[in-house]
């Protein structure tokens, strides 16, 4: 892993957040969980050991190099407390414990606003609004609000590549085959399945469920796909461009992987996350979530 300022801190007795609510995430990698005394334990790769209040936290996500006993599992499911299983830092995405306990207020209120037409149409407006703030939306359709996002994107791409005086020939990327598209695609590629695994862990330990969507439909995460939307400008976009000349045709997922996280820090976007997605769904009543 390249050196630098890491996306989620290390955990330590000294770093465990003090929450009015539940904290909305834990990482943890390269150690163990276990039971002490019927509460979770984290032993790292130098056997430092910190108990972890799971009935403050809303998700724990396991990262590499990481093992979990049964006890430990069932403990955390007795508190409330979901577990995801991701790549290095969050940046991917692979799996999620469901609780039959868990608190399901989020999610019912996201299945009746995509279940009612208006209201799902309203939640396309309040997203499509955080990138046309001077347009007015009202009484547009999602078909036609779809085709101003794509003229937006098109125009941003040829905006970016003249910026940093880069060749671009169009988006273009093959599944199975990445090498075969150009430096920026690559990037791009690349920098967009980081934001994916991002945006999948804060979905399902938020309470929602990122199969529910509002404006994509036909793909397996079209609530995670709505959400990368608002934030690709910068974290994706504007990246793989201004990294294109420096990697000098050369692709380096260290750099791409640094300089994504970096990024990503500095937007502070888990916290952003915490009042966006609550806020796009125009729900005043959502479990919020405090750092």
């Amino acid at each position: 892993m390249a050196a630098g300022q890491r996306l989620f801190v290390k955990v330590t007795r000294d770093s465990l957040p003090r929450v009015k609510d539940k904290y909305p995430f834990i990482y943890l990698e390269r150690g163990r969980l276990e039971i002490d005394d019927s509460s979770i334990k984290w032993i790292d790769a130098d056997r430092n050991v910190v108990p972890l209040p799971v009935a403050t936290l809303n998700t724990l996500l396991l990262g590499p190099g990481t093992t979990v006993t049964h006890d430990a599992i069932k403990t955390a499911v007795a508190a409330n407390c979901s577990v995801c299983w991701v790549g290095e830092d969050t940046l991917l995405f692979y799996a999620a414990g469901f609780l039959p306990t868990a608190d399901t207020r989020n999610l019912r209120h996201q299945i009746e606003l995509s279940a009612n037409p208006k209201k799902s149409l309203e939640v396309a407006r309040r997203m499509f609004a955080r990138r046309f703030p001077e347009a007015d939306l009202d009484g547009k359709g999602l078909k036609e609000m779809m085709g101003m996002e794509g003229h937006r994107v098109r125009a941003l791409y040829q905006q970016k590549a003249e910026e940093y005086q880069v060749g671009w020939k169009g988006r273009n990327f093959t599944p199975g085959k990445f090498d075969l598209s150009d430096i920026t695609n690559q990037v791009l590629t690349a920098a967009n399945a980081a934001l994916y695994g991002i945006l999948c862990s804060a979905v399902h330990s938020m309470g929602y469920l990122p199969h529910v969507g509002f404006i994509h439909s036909g793909s397996p995460l079209p609530l995670v796909y709505d959400l990368a939307d608002l934030y690709k400008e910068h974290l994706c976009i504007d990246l793989a461009f201004s990294l294109t000349r420096d990697l000098a045709g050369r692709y380096d997922k260290h750099k791409v992987s640094a300089a994504f996280r970096q990024r990503v820090i500095e937007m502070d976007l888990l916290a952003k996350l915490a009042e966006d997605i609550p806020d796009v769904l125009g729900d005043k009543r959502a479990r919020r979530y405090r750092k």
